[in-house]
């Protein structure tokens, strides 16, 4: 890069409001704030999306100051490794690091997935069931257009709810989400069950830190690690512990780190799973590349809000479509 070419970025945080309250353990959702980061250089123009770590205190705000700590050097042509030592993993760093990838295809005439060695295919994700009575959580489940379908649960009447979602729909392959909700004791009791219902994975029962006991359970339903594994730097405790490890890109801090996670975890012979924080399509594009390599994709985040940026991708009958080159990729 020459001293006349100089790279314009360009951040901004809006507020995106939900189609409806979204229920999970300790949290309801109303509306979401999401970063957006833009990198123009030599008209090519590349960009990203976060949302953030919720349980990890990041904010919209807190992103954004991050992003501009380092305007100088994203100016100045850093690269996305020069990024993973200046910045942490988490929202601000993912929305840089799919802004770049975003770029490099742009300039390079390339889809992003030719770029890291990935030939897409038909790509189902799930649609998610936010926490509810067990007659709601039924309703919603009965009424979506898909044959996956991921159940948010807490402590409470987590049987009930997700007998009545399965009734509703014996069709489906149903996931649940505890979102830490769970003790030990519970998931001893309640895995069987599960499993007699056709559950096919529990995500994360267990709080942060507090899934020790894993390492010598057998559970009869297959065991994922959400917010008990963030990035590569927590792997080896989490397969100790887990058969699966959901990848999310603001947890890893964007699609570089993801693939490094993604690579360990296949070498290991542990199972994947991408999700997401909720966001824009533009957020759920880097996630589709990462899908490839995954077991079950949960990429509806962009099916919750009132509207989607457009191009925006599509996800009829839970089929995810390729991100247009206008979007991201």
């Amino acid at each position: 890069m020459t001293a006349t070419q100089k790279r314009e970025l360009q951040c901004s945080l809006t507020t995106w409001p939900l189609r409806v309250p979204f229920r999970i353990t300790g949290y309801t959702f109303t509306e979401v704030k999401l970063l957006q980061v833009t990198i123009s250089d030599a008209g090519a123009t590349g960009q990203g999306e976060a949302t953030g770590v919720y349980y990890l205190n990041e904010t919209g705000e807190g992103m954004l100051a991050q992003v501009e700590s380092i305007r100088s050097e994203l100016e100045g042509g850093l690269d996305r490794e020069q990024l993973r030592t200046l910045l942490p993993a988490g929202g601000a760093r993912n929305a840089i690091d799919c802004a770049l990838w975003d770029l490099e295809a742009k300039q390079s005439g390339r889809r992003v997935w030719e770029m890291a060695g990935i030939t897409p295919a038909r790509t189902l994700t799930v649609n998610t069931v936010g926490i509810g009575t067990p007659a709601e959580m039924a309703a919603v489940a009965g009424a979506l257009d898909t044959s996956k379908i991921k159940v948010k649960l807490d402590g409470e009447q987590p049987l009930e709810c997700i007998a009545a979602v399965r009734e509703a729909r014996p069709d489906a392959e149903i996931v649940v989400d505890i979102n830490q909700g769970w003790t030990f004791a519970q998931l001893v009791e309640l895995a069987p069950r599960f499993a007699e219902l056709d559950i096919a994975m529990i995500e994360q029962p267990l709080p942060r830190g507090a899934d020790e006991a894993l390492e010598d359970y057998q559970s009869p339903v297959m065991l994922c690690a959400d917010e008990s594994c963030l990035d590569s730097s927590e792997f080896e405790q989490a397969a100790r512990r887990y058969q699966m490890i959901n990848i999310k890109l603001d947890k890893t801090g964007g699609l570089t780190e993801a693939l490094t996670l993604a690579a360990m975890a296949r070498e290991r012979g542990v199972e994947l799973m991408v999700g997401n924080m909720v966001g824009t399509s533009l957020a759920m594009a880097p996630g589709f590349v990462v899908a490839q390599l995954c077991r079950f994709v949960d990429l509806d985040g962009a099916l919750v809000l009132t509207r989607d940026r457009e191009p925006a991708m599509d996800f009829s009958g839970g089929v995810v479509s390729p991100p247009d080159r206008a979007l991201w990729g």
